[in-house]
């Protein structure tokens, strides 16, 4: 006969022995059947685009790859990943700069320079642009009145050349190319100059009545201006749209990097959920509350020397100093990498160097545009994504991209080969992926 205290021992042992048999065989079946929460991927947690079958090839998924594993995607702590997103031709379709100035010539908005001096409005004005604009536009209008750009065709032609070709009607070059061609381009920064005398709440007053109209206008839609006929319609890609609403879901901090002013994109910005304190523009400075024509430093580059704008190698100078908080010159060096972009969208050269910084995934939509194409084509880490306009996209480009010899600009605005980071040459590039 067994003693009772050694056999309640006995079925004790016993039982604590099937207990930890039990316990071990669940711990095998969970490890086998369902990965922990800590191993589970992000994408059982991170929203999805919704989207996803209008991107191009396999682009959806390596865009969905980098929100599964740099998402925040609900978790409380650590810092937000960023996201950052050139404006015109990446999110919309046209240029929110063009359709600006449109809407101010057609209605009386620009107004005289200072002294009536045209040089007063870009320090790098060649005598030619200065004075074929003032033999257009005239000095009788005080300086800071309107200019009667509706009616004045002449007026309003000289402009728009100057917009859009950086030259007089007769052909003059209106700009001296003395400005470092990575950090600054001239007649994107006189587009902010010219809004000299207003207050900034004015300057985002006129772009809200422009994009009003540029939304409103039908696909396909022109305008008169002046005696041209010009583009009159903009459109949010609904794509990118979808992409940016699925990063802020992530928990990406997404943000607006334009060469364009900054008040006017202030204002297109929000139509996506960005607002103003994520938004880089060309920087105004103000006197008295009102816009002086000179232009936000960085970079060790003071405020109105008018040397640096959101261009290029400008782009990684205000994402550096706005975004990641760096001091100093060291905003013009890539940034360490684990606080870099993670991800970032272009469409243009002006693109480049804050698409080449993004450490997970670069969007290309395809304009033709040499350097950008080169790089993305080469894809040399495996990292570019590139993908036809989603609205009104171009066919392939007849000729080679040439990489190897005039696909980069140097700061003196000549040209170069596009290198890798390595050194090694870009061998030129076909057009493969467009519409």
């Amino acid at each position: 006969m067994i003693d009772s205290g050694v056999g309640c021992a006995l079925i004790s042992n016993t039982r604590r022995t099937v207990t930890a048999i039990l316990l071990a065989l669940v711990a095998v079946a969970t490890a086998t059947t369902a990965p922990s929460a800590a191993a589970a991927p992000a994408s059982a947690y991170c929203p999805q685009l919704r989207l996803a079958d209008h991107w191009y090839g396999g682009n959806a998924a390596k865009i969905q790859r980098v929100i599964d594993e740099r998402g925040r995607c609900g978790k409380p702590r650590g810092p937000r990943p960023v996201a950052v997103f050139d404006w015109d031709n990446t999110v919309i379709k046209n240029d929110i700069s063009d359709q600006t100035v449109f809407w101010m010539l057609r209605h009386d908005k620009v107004l005289q320079p200072k002294d009536a001096d045209w040089r007063n409005t870009s320090r790098y004005l060649t005598e030619a642009g200065a004075d074929a604009l003032r033999k257009a536009c005239g000095t009788t209008t005080p300086p800071g009145r309107p200019l009667s750009t509706s009616t004045n065709t002449a007026c309003a032609d000289e402009i728009l050349s100057v917009r859009k070709d950086g030259k007089t009607t007769g052909g003059a070059e209106v700009f001296d190319g003395t400005h470092n061609h990575r950090q600054m381009q001239a007649g994107y920064a006189w587009v902010a100059q010219i809004n000299a005398g207003y207050r900034p709440s004015e300057v985002r007053a006129i772009a809200r009545r422009a994009r009003a109209e540029a939304l409103s206008a039908p696909i396909g839609a022109t305008q008169r201006v002046g005696s041209h006929t010009e583009v009159a319609w903009i459109r949010y890609y609904p794509e990118i749209k979808d992409l940016i609403a699925t990063l802020n879901r992530a928990g990406f901090e997404t943000w607006v990097v334009s060469a364009s002013p900054k008040e006017t994109a202030d204002v297109w910005s929000a139509g996506v959920g960005i607002p103003p304190s994520r938004t880089i523009g060309i920087g105004s400075l103000t006197t008295n509350g009102r816009i002086n024509g000179h232009l936000e430093g960085c970079g060790g580059i003071p405020d109105g020397a008018d040397a640096i704008m959101p261009y290029i190698d400008g782009k990684r100078c205000f994402i550096n100093k706005t975004i990641l908080g760096i001091d100093g010159k060291a905003q013009l060096d890539p940034a360490p990498e684990p606080r870099r972009q993670a991800l970032a969208g272009g469409d243009a050269t002006t693109d480049v160097t804050m698409l080449s910084d993004a450490t997970g995934v670069r969007i290309a939509l395809n304009r033709n545009k040499d350097e950008l194409m080169c790089r993305a084509y080469d894809n040399a880490d495996g990292k570019w994504a590139i993908n036809p306009m989603f609205i009104e996209p171009l066919p392939a480009l007849a000729r080679a991209y040439p990489c190897s010899t005039t696909g980069y600009e140097n700061p003196d605005g000549s040209t170069a080969p596009v290198r890798r980071a390595d050194g090694s040459t870009i061998p030129d590039q076909r057009d493969t992926i467009h519409g």
